[in-house]
């Protein structure tokens, strides 16, 4: 991006209403790969998208646990992340310790935005430069998801997707979001996995290694399936890519008997 005398700290103004470095921290956010968080009436899945920085190197962590009821995808800097995933233990902790009860996902969203807004109003700081989905399931108010950005906005979604080419998976999202309210689990995750591929290079495929699937829900402490778990839903991923007939995405009931995997 072009530099300029405006751009030096967080706490000047352009003479256009701008705060450039916030800027510079969301197009970070654009230049992650992508992340997609799902929402039904009684679980969340949050899925990502690896990068590996080179054939010899191994995929960057996505999801993180941040307690049994909640967990985050991110896309942008990892580094950011980690801090920020480290502050968000630390108050469930407090929580429990204090209050002796889960930390509520809509209090731990909040605190995550007055973190965020703290630095862009003071000099010698910058933004951090990651976007966040954040997954929580409350016993009073149920499943919620949360998008938390540099800019300190925090918004609610039944589905939304961050990172690179982000667009294009919020468009398969919108077209069938009035079935995520009743879908079970495995529905959610084979719609989700159908948005994170919209988001992929036309020579590039979802596999083992560059794709991770978190769901915190019901009855469901925070879970993350990667690796060879993957496995079932990838093949039905290929194998069912097209739709059912009621427009919901394909599970294993669709599927030919005998080809369904197991995903235990």
């Amino acid at each position: 991006m072009f530099r300029n005398q405006y751009d030096n700290d967080i706490s000047t103004w352009s003479p256009q209403g701008r705060l450039h470095q916030i800027e510079y921290a969301l197009e970070a956010v654009k230049q992650g790969s992508a992340s997609v968080g799902l929402r039904s009436n009684t679980h969340v899945v949050l899925l990502a998208l690896k990068r590996s920085s080179g054939e010899l190197a191994s995929h960057q962590q996505k999801l993180f646990r941040i307690d049994n009821h909640v967990g985050i995808a991110i896309a942008g800097l990892v580094s950011d992340a980690r801090v920020l995933s480290n502050f968000m233990r630390t108050e469930c902790m407090k929580s429990k310790m204090m209050y002796d009860r889960p930390m509520p996902g809509s209090r731990l969203v909040s605190l995550i935005g007055d973190k965020a807004q703290i630095n862009t109003q003071n000099y010698g700081r910058r933004p951090y430069g990651v976007g966040l989905l954040v997954g929580s399931y409350d016993e009073d108010t149920g499943p919620h998801l949360y998008e938390c950005l540099p800019n300190a906005n925090c918004l609610e979604y039944y589905a939304v997707s961050i990172g690179a080419k982000s667009q294009s998976a919020k468009t398969y999202l919108e077209k069938f979001a009035k079935d995520f309210g009743e879908a079970d689990v495995d529905s959610l995750i084979m719609h989700g996995l159908h948005a994170l591929r919209e988001t992929l290079q036309q020579d590039k495929e979802l596999n083992l290694k560059n794709c991770s699937i978190g769901i915190v829900g019901k009855g469901v402490d925070w879970e993350v399936i990667e690796g060879d778990r993957l496995e079932g839903y990838l093949y039905q991923l290929e194998t069912g890519a097209a739709t059912t007939e009621s427009g919901a995405a394909p599970t294993a009931e669709d599927l030919p008997q005998g080809e369904a995997m197991d995903t235990e």
